[in-house]
């Protein structure tokens, strides 16, 4: 599998639906069929937390301008 820690959102959410596609034409074999499912796990994942993340950053931020 990819490393994929080191993607950004965008990258990330490309894969995914690059993955997707190809899945829902049935242009994916059935022996990477489990590959690109956990690869898209993966993905799913890393998009998730990067998200959770953003979110918390942002809160954070809100929290010290109503502070002031």
């Amino acid at each position: 599998m990819e490393d994929i820690k080191n993607l950004n959102y965008g990258e990330a959410m490309s894969r995914l639906e690059a993955i997707l596609t190809e899945m829902r034409d049935g242009n994916c074999d059935i022996d990477s069929l489990s590959e690109k499912t956990a690869t898209a796990l993966a993905l799913l994942k890393h998009c998730k937390n990067k998200l959770f993340k953003t979110d918390e950053e942002v809160k954070k931020c809100l929290s010290e301008l109503a502070a002031e």
